[in-house]
């Protein structure tokens, strides 16, 4: 099982910013945490982090073509406003799961609203770096009747 985790916009600093939201972790130990909970559950974890919005669409299209089993997606700040990436993740014919580090409904109004909420399987959220390995298991779960199909 092959899956996908697109890392968005300011997440290369995970670590550095603002570790009152985020915690001290960085971006590569996330990854490592996601490999080695991928071998346990018999997935493939490909990472890929970008601040560029056309690098994101053009990634997630990339992810359609190879036929990839799920995708996970922290956006980031995109999460709220990038229409771009909502509808190249609404190509995508495998199961999707949102997340993030910090619990998006109990920060800014701003942050409440996914405009990707209506084409993902779920959101997981608020539960710091453990929303990576939450959302692992939901999308190799989710993916799995697929594949029987």
């Amino acid at each position: 099982m092959k899956i996908l985790m697109l890392h968005g916009i300011n997440h290369n600093m995970f670590g550095k910013r603002d570790p009152a939201q985020y915690g001290t972790i960085t971006l590569d130990e996330i990854n490592a945490g996601l490999s080695a909970l991928g071998q346990e559950l018999g997935a493939e974890i490909e990472a890929f982090q970008t601040n560029s919005e056309a690098g994101m669409c053009e990634r997630i299209h990339q992810g359609f073509t190879d036929k990839v089993d799920a995708v996970l997606i922290n956006a980031g700040a995109w999460t709220h406003y990038s229409y771009g990436i909502r509808d190249a993740l609404a190509i995508l014919t495998c199961p999707i799961v949102e997340l993030h580090m910090s619990n998006i409904h109990a920060r800014e109004a701003f942050r409440h609203v996914s405009v990707f909420a209506d084409i993902v399987k779920g959101q997981i959220c608020g539960f710091g770096a453990d929303s990576y390995l939450l959302a692992l298991r939901a999308a190799v779960s989710a993916a799995q009747p697929a594949r029987k199909a």
